[in-house]
């Protein structure tokens, strides 16, 4: 039996239409990669893989808005130098991806090319052609130790020192041991060797120049564009040998590993090029809430294969715009104020002073994460996880008929609530996640029909419905109007 979900628009409506094409791609360069031949082949590469149209820029990307009101992009990529990327850079860009209409979302989904070198930022472009199933994971997290994503995956751990796991073969069992803290960076630098990952995820302290294994025994540290192991209490250090098989580096929690800092002698750059990153993630700033990271993370493993990397850190962005809108809708186009060590007095002052009453931690937290998450490489890059068997348990479709889009959800016997909403993941970060569905194209216009009851936001790239009480073995439908 078909039940209509009555739901409450709790949004802002979408102004934009959609008349262009529904994967329209932009290439913004800066003019300094213009005016070098290699720099300007990797934008050139990129406008010939997506038929993307090519702007370019004197000082920052926001020269082009005008621009990208007009073309009214899906997806952005932005091919620059190292030199000119840092935080604010990062900062000012999640802005600009919000202000091509004039609803509170992100307008398209944005990454950032660079590298060591040109030659570098080309490899990105070129290993993230052909789409990516992850199967072989490392980390120095302890939250992904179940391991069902993975055929091959192993971790060293960040709540008890010495701890560290592994598996090899997709069903076989999860083999856990401890060794001395001292040799922890061994470990974990040999299982990197070893299990040669699509992807790794860490969230250990680090900077723009080091990156630490939990509890600081020993780093991972750039030079010359590549990764070496400092391990500083054996005094000595060695080369972090990577077979050049493309990956994905999902610095979840770590602080400032993101940001590229005005040098290609960085972490960030180290790992797109000594490491072959075709996608990295990682924070700008010191972290200490993770919203950002660790929601994007979750909607990735919550129901896996179901969205690219790109469309997860997309679609959690959009629900924690969301929230924070609700929470105080005068702060979303305000800053944080300040990331240095006293920002946690400053930003509680300075946000109570503006919403007039006192806030709460996961409200301070959410302004802090909003805009300081860094995603390089291309976000139109399908990389996904494995299915894991048993959890594929409901399915979404779309239709467009006359004025109307149907969104239909079909739940399947085995279906469960509490999977879909996360099954506690990062609870902690993240609480529970509302259903979400991002549109294979775009809609015009689009906002729920009336008398529909339940609380939703519906985007002209999104839906999301916030405790929809879904159950096993029911079909839903959801009426949108459209232009």
């Amino acid at each position: 039996m078909i039940r209509r979900l009555f739901i409450y628009a709790a949004a802002v409506m979408a102004l934009a239409s959609c008349d262009k094409c529904d994967d329209k791609y932009v290439v913004l360069a800066s003019e300094a990669v213009q005016q070098e031949q290699e720099w300007l082949d990797v934008a050139m590469a990129l406008v010939e893989k997506h038929d993307a149209e090519l702007f370019f820029y004197a000082n920052a990307p926001r020269e082009c808005l005008e621009q990208l009101k007009a073309t009214n992009p899906r997806y952005v990529a932005i091919v620059e130098k190292p030199e000119n990327l840092n935080r604010d850079y990062v900062i000012d860009m999640h802005h600009v991806s919000r202000e091509v209409d004039d609803d509170i979302f992100a307008d398209f989904m944005w990454g950032m090319i660079t590298g060591y070198d040109a030659a570098a930022a080309m490899r990105m472009v070129e290993n993230s052609t052909e789409p990516l199933l992850i199967k072989d994971a490392v980390a120095t997290i302890m939250e992904l130790d179940s391991a069902k994503w993975f055929d091959n995956y192993a971790w060293v751990d960040d709540h008890k020192k010495g701890l560290w796991g592994e598996k090899h073969g997709r069903t076989a069992e999860i083999h856990t041991d401890s060794i001395a803290p001292e040799k922890v960076l061994e470990k974990f630098t040999s299982l990197y060797e070893a299990i040669d990952p699509d992807l790794v995820v860490t969230a250990a302290h680090a900077t723009q120049r080091n990156l630490e294994m939990p509890f600081s025994l020993g780093n991972l540290k750039p030079r010359d564009g590549k990764l070496y192991a400092d391990d500083h209490l054996a005094k000595r250090q060695w080369d972090l040998n990577d077979s050049g098989k493309r990956k994905v580096y999902f610095a979840v929690g770590n602080c400032l590993i993101g940001d590229v800092n005005n040098t290609r002698e960085s972490m960030a750059v180290a790992w797109m090029n000594g490491s072959n990153a075709a996608t990295m993630i990682g924070y700008v700033v010191t972290t200490w809430h993770g919203r950002n990271g660790w929601g994007g993370l979750k909607y990735w493993v919550t129901n896996p294969g179901r969205y690219s990397l790109a469309e997860a850190i997309y679609i959690n962005q959009q629900d924690f715009l969301q929230q924070q809108y609700e929470w105080y809708p005068s702060l979303i186009n305000e800053n944080y104020p300040d990331f240095g060590r006293d920002e946690f007095r400053i930003s509680r002052e300075r946000m109570e002073q503006v919403v007039g009453r006192e806030v709460s931690w996961d409200e301070i937290g959410f302004w802090h994460d909003r805009d300081v998450l860094a995603y390089y490489g291309d976000p139109k890059w399908d990389v996904r996880l494995q299915e894991v068997e048993g959890e594929s348990d409901f399915t979404v479709t779309t239709k467009q008929r006359g004025g109307k889009c149907i969104v239909t959800i079909t739940t399947h016997p085995n279906f469960s609530l509490e999977r879909m909403q996360g099954a506690k993941f990062k609870q902690e970060h993240v609480l529970n996640l509302p259903f979400s569905h991002i549109f294979e194209k775009r809609l015009k216009n689009p906002r729920l029909a009336e008398g529909q009851q339940w609380k939703a936001v519906v985007d002209e790239n999104f839906l999301i419905i916030y405790n929809p009480q879904l159950e096993p073995n029911s079909t839903y439908e959801i009426v949108i109007d459209v232009e």
